[in-house]
Order: structure tokens, then sequence, then C-alpha cells
């Protein structure tokens, strides 16, 4: 099936460069701006992005792959970068 009728992408493409994405380098993020650079393509109108989204996200090697799942929530909490609040340009005062 066609997914981008304006560069003639199909579904068997997408799932194919998912494919080949994720073997060349398993903790690779997938986007669609990667697929769409592994076929030689750029998006032009945008009006396939919904269609080619959804076949995206039916293809079985897209998931996160484990080493970079839960990142987030294993992080501890480090609020302003390492600095303390009153180094923050922010919270300055503009008083010169």
């Amino acid at each position: 099936m066609i997914v981008c009728h304006c560069t003639q992408i199909s579904d068997h493409d997408i799932r194919a460069a998912v494919d080949w994405m994720r073997a060349s380098d398993p903790a690779t993020i997938i986007t669609p701006g990667k697929i769409y650079r592994a076929l030689g393509k750029r998006a032009d109108c945008g009006g396939c992005m919904p269609l080619f989204l959804d076949t995206m996200r039916g293809c079985d090697n897209l998931a996160v792959p484990p080493i970079l799942r839960g990142l987030k929530a294993n992080r501890t909490e480090v609020s302003h970068e390492g600095r303390r609040e009153s180094h923050r340009v922010s919270q300055r005062s503009s008083a010169v």
C-alpha cells in the first residue's frame, strides 16, 4: 500500500527501513525523519504523516531499545543543572 503519494513510499518501504535501522544499530531511536533519510527521500506536504506514523507503530522492531527504557524513572532528580539557586540568571534581580 502506498503511504506517501508525494514520494512514493509504501508500507513495505517503511517496515524495511525500520528493520534495517534496528539491525544496524540496536540502540537507535527511530523517527520519521530517519526513515525518510534512510529511504533517500524527504517529507513534502505532510498529508501522509498520520498514516506514516501508524505504519511505523505497527512495526515489530520500532520499540524503544531495552537499554534506553526507564532512564527517566531511574534518574535522580537534579535541579538547576547542578548549580545553586543563587546562580540562576532568571532569579537574579535586575538592579545594577
